[in-house]
């Protein structure tokens, strides 16, 4: 045994040992302090989840009264069309926003780039679409998208292009939304990524230089390995989100819309059926499908990922 290791054995002998009683004490502090957010989670988190389950499988009357059906509204949601269109809306929804997540790589790494002027202006501008309302958000594009006054139109118009009733028409209304939620989580992914490239070592790309790699050689070989894990971590949420996305289609597809019957999503169509046409129970069953397909889904997310993330280690 060397010195230095005879020293730190001594050391770590000598050291003060915490009585029983006193070490007894910091785990009850312990439970003490993540007690209230435990309390909360079980609370509005996994106790409604358990009454959804359990309203899944009764039928409810408008008096609020409800009875035992067993698998009866299952057997309902597999002959149900709408659910068809609903889970066919959501899928192409949740695929086609994960487009957004090699804009945002983009995004990141010019905000990131060095010597940028007002990089501070331009990070903020990014950013404001995740902390606007929904509201605020969905009556901005509402009017955009406008096929009688929406400026989207008036500048095809300049260009000799006649513009159509974007969330009006069946055919476009569902990539109108798509588009809205691609730029609606660009500020908040291009933040996480953002971070990540922060995190790479510089002499990485030193090195790299030195070596002969430009820089585009250095963000396929360098940038975008090391940033897998945020990349991963984005996938997870922008899937996650997509399969519960409902204030845009909720407050873009008004009731009376040509549109609204073929372009729900999942979670618009449970609140149609819950609290417009009362099915309680029904609407819960739906529910407790959707949460199903995010689980598979996710764990299967999190099966790929040993195949392409790269952790730093």
């Amino acid at each position: 045994m060397s010195t230095l290791e005879k020293a730190v054995a001594v050391r770590a002998a000598a050291a003060p040992v915490a009585p029983r009683r006193l070490r007894d004490r910091e785990w009850v502090w312990g439970y003490l302090m993540i007690a209230p957010l435990v309390l909360g989670l079980g609370i509005f988190y996994l106790w409604p989840m358990v009454q959804s389950v359990y309203y899944s499988f009764t039928e409810w009357t408008l008096f609020g009264d409800s009875s035992w059906v067993g698998l009866d509204n299952y057997t309902k949601l597999v002959s149900d069309p709408s659910i068809g269109k609903a889970l066919k809306n959501t899928f192409i929804y949740a695929g086609l926003t994960l487009l957004g997540i090699p804009l945002a790589v983009v995004v990141a790494a010019l905000l990131n780039a060095k010597g940028l002027k007002l990089v501070g202006l331009y990070r903020t501008l990014y950013f404001l679409p995740v902390v606007t309302m929904p509201a605020a958000v969905a009556m901005l594009w509402a009017w955009l998208y406008n096929g009688d006054y929406g400026l989207i139109n008036y500048l095809l118009s300049l260009v000799g292009i006649h513009g159509k009733a974007w969330v009006s028409e069946p055919s476009t209304a569902l990539y109108a939304i798509i588009v809205v939620g691609v730029w609606s989580s660009l500020g908040y992914n291009a933040v996480i990524f953002m971070a990540g490239l922060q995190s790479i070592p510089e002499h990485l790309y030193e090195a790299a230089s030195i070596d002969g790699a430009g820089r585009i050689r250095q963000f396929f070989r360098i940038t975008l390995p090391l940033l897998s894990p945020s990349v991963f971590f984005v996938s997870v949420l922008t899937v996650i989100n997509g399969l519960q996305v409902f204030d845009m289609f909720f407050l873009i597809f008004r009731k009376g819309s040509p549109a609204r019957e073929d372009n729900q999503s999942v979670v618009s169509l449970f609140f149609s059926y819950a609290f417009e046409d009362g099915a309680k129970g029904y609407a819960a069953a739906l529910a407790v499908v959707l949460l199903v397909i995010t689980l598979v889904l996710t764990v299967a997310q999190f099966r790929l990922q040993r195949r392409w993330v790269h952790y730093a280690g």
